[in-house]
């Protein structure tokens, strides 16, 4: 997966074998890193011994407890990862019962997978900070970036981004209207904290804008906020719709 998404780490805790390696195939074509737990005990394990997971799938039915006691005991011990509980069980009882231990989102086997990663997906959007929510598709003037697949195009006519100019626009769009420092942009994006020299941002900043900006003399989008930083001055439009046909 290239660097401009991050790898979302999934934990399945599934006893049935053929429906967690559906599941795990399913979410490893789409990037995520899949751990699969077939009982509570390991499941509790994992999450317990210093493995951090973006997002549990939860099977209610384990052979050794219930999916609802370890999503109990996981709230109990502080960890706040969020969960979809997976059931077939759908009495009004189960979900409120799910809900109030803390579950995120409740589907009902038999499920669409294409379902289950919606319901993810949306998880990860209301639980992650900015920088990390997933999203799909984002137009900026005649610009479609598609963030999924890594592609940007202007008609038909492909523009290429590198992982890092990726990185940065996900943050301002993630920002947009607000200013963001260059301080800001070397923490959340570089992961470097400290006084050091920032023109490589700069530079980034400028090759994005000759990708995006129809007058690079009067820059429409991504505004220079002297002193301060950038800012992104795009409408929202971004959209889980499927790209314009080339």
């Amino acid at each position: 997966m290239a660097e401009s998404t991050p790898t979302y780490h999934m934990l399945i805790v599934e006893d049935d074998a053929d429906v967690a390696q559906a599941l795990q195939d399913f979410f490893e074509l789409q990037g995520y890193r899949v751990t699969h737990a077939p009982e509570a005990r390991k499941a509790l394990e994992l999450l317990t011994n210093a493995h951090r997971f973006d997002v549990v799938l939860l099977d209610v039915m384990l052979p050794d407890r219930s999916g609802f006691e370890v999503l109990e005991e996981m709230r109990r011990r502080g960890l706040e990862t969020p969960v979809l509980v997976l059931t077939g069980r759908g009495e009004r009882e189960q979900v409120l019962q799910g809900f109030g231990l803390g579950a995120d989102d409740y589907i009902v086997k038999p499920f669409d997978p294409d379902e289950v990663a919606a319901r993810v997906r949306a998880i990860l959007q209301r639980t992650q900070p900015p920088d990390r929510a997933p999203m799909q598709i984002y137009r900026i003037g005649d610009v479609e970036i598609n963030f999924s697949t890594h592609e940007a195009y202007r008609g038909s006519e492909r523009i290429n981004f590198t992982a890092m100019e990726l990185n940065v626009l996900r943050y301002l769009i993630h920002h947009r209207g607000e200013v963001v420092t260059r301080e800001q942009l070397l923490r959340d994006v570089w992961h470097i904290v400290g006084d050091v020299e920032t023109r490589t941002i700069d530079r980034h900043i400028a090759s994005i804008r000759k990708k995006i900006e129809p007058d690079l003399r009067q820059p429409r989008y991504i505004e220079t906020v002297y002193g301060k930083g950038y800012r992104l001055r795009a409408e929202d439009q971004s959209t889980n719709s499927p790209p314009t046909s080339r």
